[in-house]
């Protein structure tokens, strides 16, 4: 049985046709990435170095290091000469499939980068489908105390309420994966 799973927005169409391609690859990796059995969690860094040739196999263009020409860059906004002028990353971009990937770890839901992720790409350029992956749980200490924080629950319970509200609607499909 498996710990990984994921979830896709809106719930009122079917999943995207590469969403089980991109789950696959972490399935493929649960043993290393998985934490649920992990005693403590992996950074995000060591989360994508450990995918990364997989998901550069299915076409993604996925970030290499911390250096300007190593990062994923989506633009934003173009002025002159149709330039662009801001420009947001991502740690993966497949072109074929329109697709950002965001790979989380212990700053996901504590750390608020899930909500920096969902508001970046509502204005990325070509961004019609964010894949969001995030930890099944967070483990830390707070006061000597072992604790567990469920990100992929916590951003599956945020995502439902968004792509559920009528107020808004997101411009791009939504895959969250718990890792």
């Amino acid at each position: 049985m498996t710990t990984i799973h994921y979830h896709s927005f809106p719930a009122t169409k079917p999943p995207p046709n590469f969403s089980t391609l991109i789950y696959d690859v972490f399935l493929t990796f649960e043993e290393q990435i998985g934490t649920i059995e992990l005693e403590k969690g992996l950074k995000s860094d060591e989360v994508l170095a450990i995918l990364r040739p997989s998901l550069e196999q299915l076409g993604f263009e996925v970030e290499t290091g911390k250096t300007r020409e190593d990062k994923i860059h989506r633009p934003v906004l173009f002025g002159e000469d149709g330039e662009p002028t801001l420009k947001f990353e991502v740690d993966a971009y497949h072109p074929a499939w329109r697709c950002g990937m965001e790979v989380e770890a212990g700053r996901a839901w504590m750390g608020n980068a899930i909500y920096r992720d969902l508001i970046q790409s509502l204005v990325m350029v070509e961004v019609a489908c964010l894949v969001l992956a995030v930890p099944n749980a967070y483990k830390y200490k707070s006061n000597g105390r072992p604790q567990i924080s469920n990100d992929y629950a916590n951003t599956v319970r945020l995502a439902s309420t968004l792509y559920s509200h009528t107020r808004m609607t997101l411009p791009y499909d939504l895959i969250v994966i718990g890792y």
